[in-house]
């Protein structure tokens, strides 16, 4: 089987960091630009998405960074959403980014995932981390991969979704070969592999022992170890996610 071609970015200049470009909906990953570096905060418990955006704002101007600096986020829902009940509910979160002056017509360079925990899911969509750029000559390359699935292409969830409604342990095999495959496109995208980063996160409700070790250890992803989280990604019929980085700076905000 052929490995897939890197994934291409782009520029973000007023935000100081490339970004790999996706559908409207969807993100895939940030690099800082050099003379910056990424830092990731996560609060200490999930806020609801408009004192989320208010917290985040506040930060940045704490910093002396402009709101362009916001480089990626991670959400939680309550529920796995429908194709066009997750288009519904980005078109509020973009709007937003227009206002920040971070996305223009459709471009959304923030990379996101957005998750759905299983047990005690929140009432409403909220932040559960973010991460933006701040100035740095000293840090090396910093990056973020967005959340990615075993989804593939445009078309019915049957059509796009690798071994669609298939939650067997080969099923699921099938599904993190996938999602593993498609990090590696981001990673190479930046120049980077599994070897630059220093956190990989799972998200599924589904036994992943039996492909740990030979799936996701045997390829490099599992060198720092990974977090597990009990949840599904936001797209119903979608059963395996995960996301990565290789960050210098992370830091606790509690609220």
């Amino acid at each position: 089987m052929s490995a897939s071609p890197a994934a291409t970015t782009k520029t973000m200049e007023a935000g100081g960091y490339s970004y790999i470009p996706a559908v409207f909906q969807y993100s895939s990953g940030v690099a800082a630009l050099p003379g910056y570096r990424l830092e990731r905060a996560r609060f200490s418990r999930l806020l609801p998405m408009a004192e989320g955006f208010a917290r985040i704002r506040a930060h940045l101007e704490a910093l002396g960074r402009p709101l362009t600096a916001f480089a990626a986020c991670e959400l939680r829902s309550a529920l796995p959403f429908t194709d066009d009940g997750f288009r519904e509910f980005n078109l509020g979160y973009a709007q937003v980014l227009r206002e920040w002056g971070i996305m223009e017509g459709d471009d959304n360079p923030v990379a996101r995932s957005n998750v759905c925990p299983e047990l005690s899911p929140p009432d409403e969509s909220g932040f559960y981390a973010f991460t933006y750029t701040v100035p740095d000559k000293t840090t090396g390359p910093t990056f973020l991969i967005a959340g990615g699935a075993e989804a593939r292409g445009t078309g019915p969830a049957e059509q796009r979704v690798v071994a669609y409604g298939d939650t067997s342990p080969e099923g699921l095999r099938a599904k993190a070969r996938q999602t593993l495959g498609e990090m590696e496109r981001r990673l190479t995208g930046f120049g980077f592999g599994w070897a630059d980063t220093t956190a990989v996160q799972v998200y599924t409700v589904y036994d992943l022992h039996p492909f740990f070790l030979d799936e996701i250890t045997a390829r490099g992803a599992a060198q720092n170890g990974i977090t597990w989280h009990p949840c599904r990604p936001p797209v119903q019929k979608v059963d395996f996610e995960m996301d990565c980085r290789g960050l210098d700076h992370e830091i606790l905000l509690r609220v």
